[in-house]
């Protein structure tokens, strides 16, 4: 679709208009979720990634781990953000102790690493995703490289499988079968 100058101006003038009503409370969630952007309920416009993995049952570690580390409302904002979600299962493959530890207050910097290391900042669809990395390493939001794997309709990064893609609002989330873990910068 081409914008013209007009078209332009009425998407402005639609956006100003309608801040105001983005920060009405609608519900309690502030307590839930965290206070700033990913407090704001909004039951018409598509779920932002802290959305998506706040509502999934098998995304309740994921959303523990975000919040110990004070990235809700980080990844509530418009990014775009592309989230490779471990479930519930991969959170179980890590040693029970290691993952307490992390979840501790004095590792919030380990843990905000660790998280970081799921995200991409960009909009990477499915389709974008395997023609930009596909069979090649991508750099994550911590700095550090993972490899995406193409094998027939599979997807895989860091030999984690991509079980689901799930739209965002502001991008898109990856649900993955395995913790990613960042490797050391050289």
């Amino acid at each position: 679709m081409v914008y013209n100058a007009s078209m332009k101006t009425k998407i402005i003038l639609l956006v100003l208009l309608t801040i105001p009503f983005a920060f009405c409370k609608q519900g309690s969630s502030s307590k839930e979720l965290g206070g700033g952007m990913a407090s704001v309920k909004d039951n018409v416009s598509e779920k932002n990634v802290v959305q998506i993995a706040s509502e999934s049952k098998d995304h309740s570690t994921l959303v523990k781990a975000v919040q110990a580390a004070g990235l809700v409302d980080a990844l509530a904002n418009p990014g775009p953000f592309t989230v490779f979600a471990p479930t519930n299962a991969a959170f179980d493959q890590v040693p029970k102790s290691d993952l307490e530890n992390l979840l501790k207050p004095e590792n919030k910097n380990q843990l905000t690493t660790v998280l970081y290391h799921h995200v991409f900042v960009g909009n990477l669809r499915k389709d974008d995703l395997i023609q930009r990395f596909g069979n090649q390493e991508m750099i994550m939001f911590d700095g550090t490289p993972e490899k995406i794997e193409v094998k027939g309709n599979d997807i895989f990064i860091g030999g984690a499988k991509v079980l689901a893609v799930v739209p965002a609002s502001n991008g898109v989330v990856y649900v993955i079968d395995k913790v990613l873990l960042p490797k050391q910068k050289k």
